[in-house]
């Protein structure tokens, strides 16, 4: 049956205006999204760090920009930063903080082994993945040093990955990853190339364009100045007063690995404000007197952090920290085996300079060494002394000023494999049981089941219409009048 013109143009009118409101912008592309904080956990090749330390290199290896430890071998990359699209599965992320390792001393003071690995970034695109990292070592044998930005160090196997999606955050655990011929190359030759290193694992939140913004600004505004104004809320600039403070400081890096390595298999927890920046914590909210001409200061911070694992409970809280002479001390309540004692001194470092600079005082990572009580406080593990983790102390004499940034581990969230397959996540084809374990990406999918429902919703809604177009039509010709 032909349709007259008016009824034709009545269907193409209904049609157009049926898929306009019915199939979300989002289903005919998904935009790119931001992403902003994560870590990437790595340990490189597990075995290369034995054999720095071990009884031939008799090495020793350093953690640098922010990058921390976690478990008993892998490193922590902080503060990711890149791209996303959950239309493609195209990912980018870039991360912050390094490695350095050291060995094989020579009689100079050198070392042949001296190798950097720093800000790692991982690339997945089309069903592949490459990490990438910049890399300075000296060669094996010839001790011609090189230095080399974003090296192609390893191939990611992400082939049974599907990195379709879009929630946040977006996840990747264990996944295998194979030494490059490049990568070969920047490792100074200790391992050919196609030598398996250790798996990869990452979290990093993607955030959605923020539609609300005017069209060619930024989403944020940008940082403003650090340099104070005499009218800040009406005070003088460097008047004395605490307008923020905060300390850093990650009591001991191995004390760390104890507690969440194999022995202990413990954790800990923050609380009351603290933060994790994953080489340090954070305790903020400082308040307290501060003098800029005799550099003194007695400031108390918020937060706590508690040690939990096999034969320990260790909680610190109520941090302060007072300085006095160019020395600080930082202390705590400390509270083992259900007593609480209070104010205890735990360790001291050099504080020299705290004067403030365009309204902010800081000492950065000033070395500690622990004191009497601080050994009474860890049980005895620790003799007085010992060189604890360096202290990081910032206190804002001007509400402009400020605070340092601390690194951004992004959600506290752990992937954790599907219990059944789901549009969410795919599996990798079994592997041997030599193999590391498969990858398992956590990234959320919803745009292919939001998809298929506005279509078969169009499909109904558009199968009306077109009844309705033809029983006007027939009613035209026939003269019949509508029913109720």
């Amino acid at each position: 049956m032909m349709l007259s013109r008016p009824a034709r143009a009545l269907t193409l009118t209904l049609l157009a205006a049926l898929l306009a409101a019915l199939v979300p912008a989002g289903a005919a592309h998904a935009e790119n999204r931001t992403v902003r904080g994560g870590r990437l956990d790595w340990g490189i090749k597990s075995s290369f760090q034995s054999y720095v330390t071990g009884p031939i290199a008799r090495g020793s290896w350093g953690l640098a920009g922010g990058a921390a430890t976690i478990g008993g071998s892998q490193f922590r990359f902080h503060s990711a930063h890149g791209s996303y699209d959950p239309e493609t599965g195209a990912f980018e992320a870039a991360f912050s903080g390094g490695v350095h390792f050291t060995g094989h001393r020579k009689a100079d003071g050198t070392n042949e082994l001296d190798l950097t690995i720093s800000r790692p970034r991982v690339r997945i695109q089309g069903g592949s993945g490459t990490l990438y990292a910049d890399m300075a070592s000296k060669a094996k044998g010839s001790g011609r040093t090189s230095v080399s930005p974003q090296v192609p160090l390893a191939t990611l196997d992400v082939g049974g990955v599907d990195m379709r999606g879009g929630a946040s955050p977006v996840s990747l655990s264990g996944v295998p990853a194979t030494l490059t011929a490049q990568g070969a190359g920047a490792f100074a030759g200790y391992y050919p190339a196609g030598t398996r290193l250790d798996p990869v694992s990452l979290t990093v939140d993607v955030r959605t364009p923020d539609r609300s913004a005017p069209t060619g600004r930024p989403t944020t505004e940008p940082p403003t100045s650090r340099t104070p104004t005499a009218s800040s809320a009406g005070e003088p600039s460097h008047t004395g007063t605490v307008k923020a403070a905060a300390v850093d400081w990650g009591v001991r890096r191995t004390f760390r690995e104890y507690v969440t390595g194999a022995v202990s298999q413990g954790k800990w927890t923050l609380a009351d404000g603290a933060q994790d920046g994953g080489a340090l914590f954070r305790f903020p909210d400082g308040k307290g007197t501060y003098d800029p001409g005799k550099g003194t200061l007695d400031a108390a911070f918020a937060g706590s952090v508690r040690f939990t694992g096999a034969h320990l409970d260790l909680t610190l809280g109520k941090v302060t920290v007072k300085v006095s002479g160019g020395t600080g001390t930082l202390a705590a309540d400390v509270t083992s085996a259900g007593k609480t004692e209070k104010a205890v001194p735990l360790v001291t470092f050099t504080a020299r300079g705290l004067t403030p600079e365009n309204g902010l005082a800081v000492v950065t990572e000033a070395p500690s060494t622990l004191t009497e009580g601080g050994a009474q406080a860890f049980g005895g593990m620790y003799k007085a002394g010992t060189a604890m983790d360096p202290v990081s102390l910032a206190v804002a004499v001007d509400t402009e000023a400020r605070l340092p940034a601390l690194p951004d581990l992004g959600s506290d969230v752990k992937p954790t494999p599907p219990t059944t397959p789901t549009p969410t996540a795919s599996t990798a084809p079994a592997r041997d049981a030599a193999s590391p374990a498969s990858p398992v990406s956590s990234v959320s999918s919803v745009s292919s089941t939001s998809t298929g429902l506005y279509l078969a919703i169009g499909a109904g809604v558009l199968l009306a219409a077109a009844l309705a177009v033809f029983a006007a039509v027939r009613r035209r010709r026939t003269g019949g009048t509508p029913t109720a």
